[in-house]
């Protein structure tokens, strides 16, 4: 009978040691409240910082209505907050630059999701689940000599 608890409290002690939960992480904030991440995406940088606001945000000194005038694009800087659950919470200041305005809405788009999952790292999961803060590394295949393109053959004439 002995032997039999020992081994329960030896599995119990394994399954505890198992399931190692991932390491408690801090908020990392500066001393005017914000967080602070890069975001890349094709040929764009962005440099993010969020602080909880009014949820304004304001790409490189513009409203991000004006600078990215595209619907599309501003709903793919708003899909990070949708995602956390904090839409209209935070307030967001970015510089960006490379690349064309598609490459610039995911480079702030991925620093947006950066910097949420360090200001509260509860949003991390869910960010981390929708791939947000990932980075994107597809990116412009090269030209190849003897070819048009990067994968573009010159017209063929058999005869």
């Amino acid at each position: 009978m002995e032997t039999a608890g020992g081994v329960e409290g030896v599995l119990a002690d394994m399954q505890v040691a198992a399931a190692d939960p991932e390491p408690v992480r801090e908020p990392v904030r500066d001393e005017f409240g914000r967080s602070y991440a890069t975001g890349k995406r094709k040929e764009a940088v962005a440099r993010v910082w969020i602080k909880p606001g009014s949820g304004r945000v304001v790409v490189n000194g513009k409203d991000m209505d004006e600078y990215f005038a595209r619907p599309v694009q501003q709903m793919i800087l708003r899909q990070p907050f949708k995602v956390a659950g904090v839409d209209g919470e935070f307030d967001v200041m970015a510089t960006v630059k490379g690349g064309g305005l598609s490459g610039q809405a995911g480079a702030v788009k991925h620093g947006i999701s950066k910097a949420l999952q360090l200001y509260d790292p509860t949003h991390r999961a869910a960010l981390k689940a929708a791939g947000f803060l990932t980075r994107d590394s597809r990116v412009v295949e090269r030209k190849k000599y003897g070819k048009a393109k990067a994968r573009k053959s010159f017209q063929f004439s058999k005869r």
